[in-house]
């Protein structure tokens, strides 16, 4: 497991198009997800520790979005034979098992992955009301423990999109495994 760290972001980029299945059977785009409020992207996995890390912190997140009719959506863009915990069916299982209140689709060309400039599990993504790219940074001051959060700074950012406000906190990049890219065995 080689740590990835998220590059500084691209502020400004518009928020990319795509379509693809989710694990209830449904099909997703980005259409589906405009409310003319921040829009929040993360690509996560199954089996990467620092996803399991925060786990249950990205399913409050969703919780506490939804209440304030904020989208989420959670995507997983891992090379599936090489990482059979990522295979469509093991995210089904997944979200059904931990209940996600977000949407979690699977990437299985990689080609949204990339129109992101998503490298890692987790990578997030938040876009303002204009759906332009205002946030990329991690989830939390604590990514190992829980007890130790201070500042949910995602959350944060988003509550201050959403009041128009400006965008106040520090975006320290995210960090965790490197998206495993088809044809890049035992990389990261």
């Amino acid at each position: 497991m080689a740590l990835t760290i998220t590059p500084f972001a691209d502020i400004g980029r518009d928020c990319p198009d795509f379509e693809l299945p989710s694990v209830d059977g449904k099909v997703f785009s980005k259409k589906d997800f405009l409310n003319e409020r921040p829009f929040v992207v993360f690509f996560i996995c199954n089996h990467c520790p620092y996803v399991k890390a925060i786990e249950d912190r990205l399913i409050q997140l969703g919780h506490d979005l939804k209440a304030l009719g904020i989208n989420t959506v959670a995507i997983c863009s891992n090379d599936e034979e090489n990482d059979p915990e990522d295979r469509f069916e093991n995210l089904r299982k997944r979200w059904q098992d931990k209940n996600y209140p977000f949407p979690y689709l699977h990437d299985k060309s990689q080609e949204v992955a990339k129109s992101f400039g998503a490298i890692c599990t987790p990578d997030f993504f938040v876009y303002d009301k204009n759906l332009k790219l205002a946030y990329r940074g991690r989830l939390d001051d604590s990514w190992k423990d829980p007890s130790k959060v201070t500042r949910r700074e995602l959350f944060e950012a988003v509550l201050c999109l959403d009041r128009d406000e400006s965008l106040n906190v520090q975006q320290t990049p995210s960090m965790g495994c490197s998206i495993k890219w088809v044809g890049k065995v035992g990389v990261g």
